[in-house]
Formats: structure tokens, C-alpha cells, sequence
């Protein structure tokens, strides 16, 4: 499976992105997301939070989101969770 990885720019934000070949998607971590769309001073704090009220919620689209590895702040490469462009969508929703 081949992946490029990329970083996309919004409002003058990072946004973490990777594609990947086989399944012809783009993934885009979800941290980085919330970080640009809620303005959260901690997006990580923000979407554990979220995550687990979803999930108590019965909602199918944080159990479909899973993680990659990717090049974190500090230059590491670290897992993160990501979600292709219709995750993202109901995820905002």
C-alpha cells in the first residue's frame, strides 16, 4: 500500500492528510480537524471527549475511525486518528 503524506493548509492551520493508494481516499487527522473548526485551546482533550460521548451514543463513525502513523509537532511520527473526507462530514455534523 503506497501512502503520501501531506500537509494541507486551512485558515492558516495545519491539517494533517495522508492518501492512500489503495483505497484511493484521503485520510485527514481528526485532531487537526477540531483544532481549525472549534478553535479548542487542547483539539486532543476536545476529541477523547467527543469521542466518548459518541460512542455512548451508539454513533457507527468513531468506531469506523482508526489510526495512522503521522509526523506529529515534535517531528515524530506518532498515531493519530484519522477519518476519510465522509467521516469528517458526519463527524461535523
Amino acid at each position: 500500500m503506497s501512502k503520501e503524506t501531506s500537509i494541507k493548509l486551512f485558515e492558516q492551520k495545519q491539517v494533517r492528510s495522508v492518501w492512500d493508494d489503495e483505497q484511493e481516499k484521503w485520510y485527514f487527522s481528526i485532531v487537526d480537524v477540531i483544532g481549525v473548526l472549534s478553535e479548542s485551546v487542547d483539539p486532543q482533550i476536545y476529541w477523547r471527549k467527543l469521542k466518548q460521548r459518541l460512542r455512548e451514543e451508539g454513533n457507527e463513525t468513531v468506531t469506523n475511525c482508526h489510526g495512522l502513523k503521522m509526523v506529529a509537532a515534535d517531528g515524530k511520527m506518532r498515531m493519530t486518528d484519522v477519518a476519510d473526507t465522509e467521516q469528517l462530514f458526519r463527524l461535523i455534523q
